[in-house]
C-alpha cells in the first residue's frame, strides 16, 4: 500500500530528530518509494527550513531561539495550517467570546470563521484583525472585534507589551485559541517572542477553555520560552494523529486531540 506524502514527511522528520541525518537509499528502502521521490520530499523539507540537503541525504537544521518573520512563516506547512484552522473554527459557537493570539495557524482559523452570530473576538494580531474586519464587512459572521493595543512589532504583525497585557487581564472569554512554536511532553507549549508569550498567557488566564493549534512540525519541539504545561490545555488541533507516546498523557489530563484530516 502506498504511503502518503504527509506520512512520509512525518517519518523523515522523526528520523532526523532521532539521528540528525537521513540517507536517500535507506529511506527509499524503508518507505518502498523511489530515490527520486525521497529527494523531492527532502527538497520540500529544506524549503520549510526543517532540513538541509547534503550529498546522499539530508541533515537536521538546528533550531534557533529566534522566529522567522510572519510573512515567511505563512508559506511553511500552508495546507496543513489551513486544515487545522478549518477544524478549529468548528469549535466556535454563536454567542462565543473568544481570544485569538498571533500566529500563522490562528490566522487560518480566522479565515475559516463563517456562519456564526454575536461573536466577540479579541486579538493582538494585526493580520487577524484585518481578516476579521473583512469577514464582518462581508457578513460572514456577526458580532464585534476588539484589538488589544500596545507596542507594534511590524515583522511579526503583533501588538504586545504591558499596556495590552493589563487590558487583556480585564476580560473573561469562553475560548482562547493559541498558536505555538513548539509543544512537548516535558515543557508543554512554548514560543519564541517574550511579548507574545506574555499576551498568550493573559488570554489563557482569561479563558474557560484553551485550544492549541499546532501542525506536526511543532510536535516534540521546544521553543525559547514556555507558555504553560499541557495539563492546562483543553484541546489540541493538529494535522496528524497524536504521537504514540502521548497516549497516556492525553488520558491522564483528559486532553482532547482533534486531527484535521484531508
Amino acid at each position: 500500500m502506498s504511503i502518503s506524502s504527509e506520512e512520509r514527511k512525518r517519518i523523515i522528520k522523526e528520523q532526523l530528530k532521532l539521528e540528525g541525518q537521513v540517507k536517500v537509499p535507506e529511506l527509499s528502502s524503508r518507505l518502498t518509494i523511489s530515490e527520486e521521490t525521497v529527494r523531492r520530499d527532502l527538497l520540500v523539507l529544506e524549503r520549510e527550513g526543517l532540513a538541509k540537503r547534503v550529498y546522499g541525504g539530508a541533515v537536521l537544521i538546528k533550531q534557533s531561539n529566534f522566529e522567522s518573520p510572519y510573512l515567511q512563516r505563512q508559506k511553511v506547512q500552508a495546507s496543513e495550517k489551513e486544515r487545522i484552522g478549518q477544524a478549529a473554527a468548528q469549535l466556535i459557537e454563536s454567542g462565543d467570546t473568544i481570544a485569538i493570539d498571533v500566529g500563522t495557524t490562528t490566522l487560518e482559523l480566522v479565515k475559516a470563521i463563517s456562519g456564526r452570530e454575536r461573536l466577540t473576538v479579541l486579538t493582538n494580531s494585526l493580520a487577524a484583525a484585518y481578516h476579521l474586519m473583512e469577514a464582518l464587512n462581508d457578513g460572514r459572521f456577526t458580532g464585534k472585534i476588539i484589538v488589544i493595543g500596545g507596542e507594534l512589532n511590524p515583522e511579526q504583525q503583533s501588538i504586545t507589551g504591558t499596556v495590552g497585557e493589563s487590558v487583556m487581564a480585564q476580560f473573561r472569554v469562553d475560548k482562547a485559541f493559541i498558536s505555538v512554536g513548539g509543544i512537548s511532553l516535558k515543557r508543554g507549549i512554548s514560543d519564541y517572542d517574550l511579548g507574545e508569550v506574555a499576551m498568550s498567557r493573559q488570554m489563557i488566564e482569561a479563558a474557560n477553555q484553551t485550544i492549541v493549534l499546532a501542525d506536526d512540525s511543532k510536535l516534540n519541539k521546544e521553543a525559547f520560552m514556555e507558555i504553560l504545561p499541557l495539563q492546562r490545555v483543553h484541546a489540541i488541533v493538529s494535522n496528524v494523529a497524536p504521537p504514540r507516546e502521548w497516549g497516556q498523557m492525553l488520558r491522564n489530563y483528559h486532553l482532547q486531540w482533534i486531527e484535521a484530516k484531508q
